[in-house]
């Protein structure tokens, strides 16, 4: 049995212990526990884990910007994958924007991860090959 709820920072060391094990997530300073601290303050409440027998085995980093929101590591421990985890994380985190009046919300998926892009497509969500992600360091 498992139980989804609230991401906090006591939740840090277990989640990112995930998302380095798990194939398609990309990890960088923005991923440090302060800059991860700091999106959860600014996005309270957004951002879910999945809890089963005290271990985290599922994550959404879920925030926005008034306007859009933005969805981060999602990501389910490969034992607990094809049991609906990936989706009930993602549901949570997009009512949460409904609830603060966000209609749209946008993911970035590595080309290469064949498996994320099957389980977005899947779901509903829809390709985009009309944008150009742009990045800079600042």
């Amino acid at each position: 049995m498992y139980t989804i709820r609230e991401m906090n920072l006591s939740d840090y060391e277990q989640a990112y212990r995930l998302w380095s094990i798990t194939e398609g997530i990309g990890l960088n300073d923005a991923d440090s526990k302060d800059a991860i601290a700091s999106y959860l303050e600014r996005n309270p409440g957004h951002s879910f884990v999945c809890e089963a027998n005290g271990e985290i085995i599922g994550t959404v980093l879920c925030g926005h910007d008034g306007r859009r929101g933005y969805m981060y590591h999602v990501a389910v421990s490969e034992r607990y994958r094809n049991q609906g985890i990936g989706l009930k994380l993602v549901n949570a985190a997009l009512e949460r924007l409904r609830s603060a009046g966000i209609t749209k919300c946008h993911l970035m998926v590595y080309a290469a991860n064949e498996s994320g892009i099957r389980f977005w497509e899947r779901t509903g969500w829809e390709r985009r090959n009309d944008i150009l992600i742009c990045s800079k360091s600042v």
